[in-house]
């Protein structure tokens, strides 16, 4: 008889209906005539609740039954008589597949810290809390895919391993197959990569927006999601050196559609997880930040408000002018830091911020320079708690403009003879942006540190498991 998973288990109304569930004990309590057993399966937050008749099993199996055991019940669906459920299992048989001893099963019934659990990031799926907000990470990943699919864009596959720097961050992971111990060098004693697997310095991408630009010129409008890597040396509870990225790039867009795409997606998102991951968002508002639920209808309410970063930086330093204290400097040409954003998002427009008309300085080469000469036609999507969490602009299409400032910060022109193509032959207008879906996740989730949306986190000193 095939098993039934704990979440139709819990919706059924078949009451006498003989069922047989499978899952992961967490909880067993009772007296000397009937156990209570509430195993979870990883298929819903909830417990099903088995009683157990303890005169009906053999004592030595009931022993094995305890907190993190693996067991299989056939039994009877019916009405619970207890409150917090609806239904309960009557059981019948009970297999024990696997046992966890008391004394070395690290998940007993008691609170565990996030940084503990991290330590066990190989048994925290089996908490509700990761149970949570792993769940909320694969419908987000739906969500993702249904949105642009809807939208007629096309799932483009960037490479993870590549010989160009998107942001010219330089802080990027090598790939080689050379022997490091013995590294053949020429006579200015750079190391020679004739003999590297793929002949040239490789490293793993930072972000598949070069690539991606090329394929909206061809296909329209795509979208990359994939993971992505970056060796800075942040050890921040937002930062991960290897974390996915969601990067639309459409051909014929301006900023003003962008900025709309970007708005209209991040709500799809949001509305997506209040419908869909209902129970797993409520576990987390209970647990862990009373004040998620309201945030994330918060943002499905209204319109983002729309400024240029001039206008921010009024803003703020009015602030501070006002006596409010920044850890960071509040200049036109700063790059704002994350309590700069939260200030404006948080405190003055009391909802999401699209900045626009940055510094040119402060932003990547490829961005559209505007008419002054100062500013270019990025866009940033800057959202409560987290700050920044989508970057992108509009691309610069003139191939003249492109080229003298690929020039200014001295990119290296080899890397790039393919990516200038796309403006000389058949340029036309496109923009797009980038999703950290990490950041997308802590805003959905309530977490406070992007460790504890991931599986296995990488982070400086950090790949475990």
């Amino acid at each position: 008889m095939n098993h039934t998973k704990v979440i139709d288990v819990l919706q059924s109304t078949q009451f006498g209906a003989e069922v047989v569930v499978k899952g992961w004990v967490r909880t067993k309590r009772g007296n000397k005539n009937v156990n209570f057993i509430a195993i979870n399966d990883g298929s819903t937050i909830k417990n099903i609740q088995l009683v157990v008749d303890v005169e009906k099993f053999d004592e030595e199996l009931l022993k094995k039954i305890t907190t993190g055991a693996a067991v299989c019940v056939k039994g009877t669906l019916v009405q619970s008589q207890g409150k917090g459920q609806s239904v309960e299992v009557l059981a019948k048989e009970i297999e024990v597949y696997g046992t966890a001893n008391p004394e070395t099963y690290p998940l007993q019934k008691k609170g565990h810290s996030l940084e503990f659990l991290r330590e066990i990031a190989h048994l925290r799926p089996r908490t509700n809390t990761f149970g949570a907000v792993f769940r909320i990470r694969h419908n987000m990943a739906m969500a993702i895919h249904t949105f642009f699919h809807q939208k007629g864009f096309f799932y483009f596959h960037t490479p993870i391993i590549t010989a160009s720097d998107c942001e010219g961050a330089g802080q990027m992971f090598q790939v080689t197959t050379k022997n490091l111990y013995d590294l053949k060098k020429d006579e200015n004693g750079s190391i020679t990569y004739d003999d590297d697997f793929f002949g040239k310095q490789a490293s793993l991408t930072v972000s598949g927006q070069l690539e991606g630009e090329l394929a909206a010129m061809g296909l329209g409008g795509i979208y990359t999601f994939g993971p992505t890597f970056r060796a800075e040396n942040s050890n921040t509870p937002r930062h991960l050196a290897e974390f996915w990225m969601i990067e639309p790039e459409i051909a014929f867009y301006d900023i003003n559609d962008n900025m709309d795409l970007a708005e209209e997606f991040i709500k799809y998102c949001v509305k997506w997880a209040l419908e869909n991951c209902r129970d797993d968002v409520q576990f987390l508002n209970d647990m862990f930040d009373k004040e998620l639920i309201a945030r994330l209808e918060g943002v499905l309410n209204q319109d983002f408000v729309r400024i240029p970063y001039g206008e921010g930086i009024r803003v703020l330093e009015e602030a501070v002018a006002n006596g409010k204290k920044f850890e960071f400097p509040v200049y036109w040409g700063v790059d704002l830091a994350s309590e700069h954003e939260r200030y404006l998002v948080e405190e003055y427009y009391k909802c999401p911020v699209i900045m626009t008309d940055y510094p040119k300085e402060i932003k990547a080469f490829y961005m559209k320079q505007n008419d002054d000469g100062k500013t270019v036609r990025a866009m940033d999507v800057l959202f409560p708690q987290i700050g920044e969490i989508i970057g992108g602009s509009e691309r610069e299409a003139d191939y003249d403009k492109l080229l003298t400032r690929i020039n200014e910060l001295n990119i290296p022109m080899k890397d790039m003879w393919w990516y200038l193509d796309t403006r000389r032959f058949g340029s036309c207008p496109h923009s797009g942006f980038g999703l950290g879906f990490e950041r997308l996740l802590l805003f959905v989730t309530g977490m406070a540190n992007i460790r504890d949306v991931i599986p296995f986190p990488r982070t400086p000193k950090n790949a475990e498991f």
